[in-house]
Parts: C-alpha cells; sequence; structure tokens
C-alpha cells in the first residue's frame, strides 16, 4: 500500500490542479458569453443585408460580376480559422479532418490560430499566408483577411476561395464546417446560413417575395450598388465565421475544463478514500503489535 505521505503529496497536487481547471472554466464561460453575443448582434444586419441582396440578384444578370463568376479551373485557397491555444477537446483535431476531407489535394491556405497552421506546416502544404485576431473579434481584425481573399481570387491566382471553421451550435456542439466563399454562388447568395447567427433554411417565401418587391432605388444602378454591396458581403462572412470560431473554442475549452475539473474531484475522492484506507490500516497494524507485546508479557 502506498506510503501516507505521498498520498498526501498527490492528493495536494490533484487540488492545486482542479483550481486551475476551475479558473480557465469560468474565464472560458466569460469569454464565450460575450463571442456569442457578438453573433446575436449581428443578425439584424444580416437578415437586412440578405433582403438587399436577394432584390439585387434579381435585378441583376447571372454572373454579372467577377465574384460571381464561376471557372473552370480548380486551384483552390483555403482559409482555415483555428485556435490560438489548446485545452479545447478535440476541436481543432476534428477541424483538420474536416480540412483534409474537403480540400484539394494542391489546395494552399491562409491561416487564422497557430494550432493548425502548425499542423498543416508539417504535412509540407503550402501556408500563403498567416494572420492573428484579437479577442474579443473586432470587424476590422477580418477587412484586411476578406480583401487579401478577395484581392488573390480577381487576380486570376486561385478559382476558389473556401473557409473552414468550428461552427458554434451550442456549448456542447460545435461542428466543423467547409463553406465555399468565392465565387459567391447567385443560387445561394441570400441563404441563411448558421455561421452568419440568422438561421439555418433559406429565406421563407414570404420574405423573398416581400425583399423583391420592396421599392429599392439604386444609384447609380444595381450593378454599381453590387459593385459596392459583395466586398461588404465577403467582410461580413469573415467576421461572423472568425466570431462563430471563436464562440466554439472558448465553449469548448469551457467544457474541457470542467470535465478535468470533475475528474480531478473525483481522483481527490478516490485519493482520499485510500489514503484513509492506508491510515487505518496502519492504525490496526500498531494495535496488532501492541497487544501481541501486551500478550508476550504475561
Amino acid at each position: 500500500m502506498a506510503n501516507l505521505r505521498d498520498i498526501r503529496r498527490r492528493i495536494k497536487s490533484v487540488k492545486s490542479t482542479a483550481q486551475i481547471t476551475k479558473a480557465m472554466e469560468l474565464v472560458s464561460a466569460a469569454k464565450m458569453k460575450k463571442a456569442q453575443n457578438q453573433a446575436l448582434a449581428g443578425r439584424d444586419y444580416a437578415d437586412k443585408l440578405n433582403n438587399v441582396l436577394v432584390n439585387l440578384k434579381e435585378n441583376t444578370e447571372e454572373e454579372s460580376h467577377p465574384l460571381l463568376a464561376k471557372r473552370d479551373g480548380s486551384k483552390e485557397l483555403m482559409l482555415v480559422i483555428s485556435t490560438g491555444r489548446g485545452l479545447c477537446g478535440g476541436l481543432n483535431t476534428n477541424l483538420y479532418k474536416a480540412v483534409c476531407r474537403d480540400a484539394s489535394d494542391d489546395a494552399e491556405y491562409v491561416t487564422v490560430g497557430k494550432k493548425l497552421r502548425q499542423t498543416i506546416g508539417k504535412t509540407g502544404k503550402k501556408i500563403v499566408a498567416d494572420w492573428e485576431v484579437a479577442d474579443p473579434v473586432p470587424f476590422n481584425d477580418a477587412k484586411p483577411i476578406a480583401k487579401f481573399l478577395t484581392e488573390k481570387f480577381l487576380s486570376g491566382e486561385y478559382d476558389k476561395i473556401s473557409v473552414a471553421f468550428n461552427n458554434f451550435v451550442s456549448t456542447l456542439t460545435q461542428t466543423p464546417t467547409v463553406v465555399q466563399l468565392l465565387p459567391i454562388s447567385a443560387s445561394g447568395l441570400a441563404e441563411k446560413q448558421d455561421y452568419e447567427g440568422v438561421g439555418t433554411d433559406e429565406i421563407g417565401e414570404t420574405d423573398k417575395a416581400a425583399a423583391m418587391n420592396s421599392d429599392y432605388e439604386f444609384e447609380p444602378n444595381a450593378d454599381g450598388v453590387l459593385d459596392k454591396l459583395l466586398p461588404l458581403y465577403i467582410n461580413f462572412q469573415i467576421y461572423q465565421m472568425l466570431v462563430e470560431a471563436r464562440a466554439s473554442e472558448h465553449s469548448a475549452r469551457m467544457v474541457s475544463m470542467k470535465a478535468a475539473t470533475d475528474n480531478a474531484k473525483g481522483m481527490i475522492k478516490d485519493l482520499t478514500l485510500e489514503y484513509n484506507k492506508a491510515r487505518q490500516a496502519a492504525i490496526t497494524a500498531e494495535l496488532l503489535e501492541i497487544t501481541t507485546a501486551m500478550k508476550a508479557m504475561e
């Protein structure tokens, strides 16, 4: 049976670890709430933007804008949004599996977050650029990323731009998601997406009809407005994906730290029981020695 001093040392060590994981759980919970609030704050804006895009799509020709034009090539650039730190369960591992499954064989990468940047770099795949994003995510941090991806697409260097990120569903559920950013699908331009924070289905027929029948006046014309609005749409898409990924990170880390804290408490309970058994055994042995000695003296 283990020495009593060793058991006490292990109990003290596990208690210290439990205090750390509990503190990290509370910090992640607070950060997750801020990230969720960011996503909720963009819902009304996304809804109105989608309505305007529906109307614009009906007033312009298919693939009338370079960002809408489909290409025959298959050269792909993928933006991968991972975490900057670990201790968040299988979040990054699951995302990397989705990247390997959906990315083309000759795809090149732009990364946000060092975890998958390191993983992708170790596999020998080409990383074109890497970005760091503050926490909470400011909208201005999304602009240079969106501009970089748009310029790479418009220059003809890449035929397809994709984004891989963890979509926040709930505190316990984060879904690895890979979506096509460019070219923008004209048929899916006004779809409501999970990562936009505005629902999971297409705009309802009533809302779609209302958007199409709204009395919009485009100045100078619909094509000119589309030229200004699509870059804004891309900026908002990137921003919302960053927010969803950050909310997923904090929620996954909170759940992982809670599980670690619970496991530590269970270990402390088991060690305490083992300590009490060892202590009782030591007391019993001493009593037996005393009794034996007394019998020998009779």
